[in-house]
């Protein structure tokens, strides 16, 4: 799709710094730029390839205006001028609404004139599916599902009964929404399953990556919030409350009944125990391991960076003396004392 500097600037608040009407086409990195692109400088290690880029218009903060020497888009913030000038340029693929003949389709399910559902797809009964939704090839929606307007189910999405999609949401292929969580009494050493009689509920404007899953709750609903952004191969337990806005990096578990506020993000492979509550805007770092709730705001890691096998294995052994070491030193200082 072809628009004008001037109509992408006016799309996401910009300022235009030259030709308003100079078209832009695609979109691209600094150094590989062509005319016809737009690029983006969000981080000034990039700022030394403004004067050779080949660009048609460059994404820049007020600040790095005066060196830009082609046309500019001036935004408070390049990389988020990006992000939304890269969807206008690229927006999803269209689709014509309507059944595929193999998809399977029980009785008594409302969906929507506008949507679509793909090659073999199940949609069994009491599902609701709405305005210009997409369920793709494969997909599963469990009795009672409900897919909200606009959504995407993009492939071998699993959406057991009683889930709830909002708006907008994007589901990429492998998810699995509502399955049992993990759920077991000990009864003198052997588990008895405890039935999961909740669901799901996930808000507006959610996108979940592939191959995550979120188990349906106890009793009461797992939830996501409006505008929860989930990557890849991302564990959510049962009951867990997911508040809006919140980003979880890919290969993150969190454990069953953790209450996670608004805002927060969480780096890759973080852990979080079960039955704990984090406030909102807080920021956890990856591969991180929350043992206990988080109370205030602010930047929590955990963790021991790589090192040299051998001088880990030295720091290892060490540690290992750590507890009898601060004995001793306690010792001395009462004695001081």
């Amino acid at each position: 799709m072809a628009w004008t500097l001037g109509e992408l600037a006016r799309r996401i608040g910009g300022e235009v710094a030259g030709d308003p009407d100079c078209v832009i086409t695609g979109i691209a990195t600094l150094q590989n730029a062509r005319p016809g692109d737009i690029t983006f400088l969000a981080n000034s290690r990039y700022r030394k390839y403004l004067a050779t880029n080949a660009a048609s218009a460059t994404i820049v903060s007020p600040g790095d205006r005066e060196v830009c020497p082609a046309n500019a888009l001036i935004v408070k913030d390049p990389y988020a001028g990006y992000a939304r000038i890269a969807t206008i340029l690229n927006p999803l693929p269209s689709f014509s609404a309507g059944i595929h003949p193999t998809a399977s389709v029980a009785s008594g399910c409302d969906i929507d004139q506008t949507a679509f559902v793909g090659a073999n797809a199940v949609v069994e009964p009491g599902v609701v599916i709405g305005r210009n939704a997409y369920v793709g090839p494969g997909c599963v929606v469990g009795p009672d599902a409900t897919i909200g307007n606009d959504s995407r189910l993009l492939a071998n999405v699993t959406v057991c009964s009683r889930v709830r999609i909002g708006e907008r949401a994007l589901i990429h292929p492998g998810v699995v929404l509502g399955s049992d969580g993990f759920g077991l009494a000990n009864d003198n050493g052997v588990w008895i399953k405890v039935p999961q009689l909740g669901g799901v509920s996930i808000g507006d404007d959610v996108e979940i990556g592939a191959n995550t899953t979120v188990d349906r709750g106890a009793i009461e609903d797992t939830v996501l919030e409006d505008g929860v952004k989930l990557d890849n191969q991302i564990q959510i337990g049962h009951n867990v409350s997911v508040g809006a806005h919140t980003a979880i990096a890919g290969c993150v578990g969190i454990a069953g009944s953790t209450k996670i506020g608004r805002r927060c993000t969480i780096g890759g492979g973080a852990g979080i125990s079960g039955h704990l509550d984090i406030v909102d805007d807080v920021h956890i770092t990856g591969m991180t391991f929350v043992l206990k709730s988080i109370t205030a705001p602010g930047v929590y890691s955990s963790g021991m960076p790589a090192e040299p096998n051998m001088v880990w294995r030295k720091n290892m052994a060490r540690l290992r003396h750590l507890d009898d070491l601060a004995r001793r030193v306690g010792g001395v200082k009462a004695q001081e004392e």
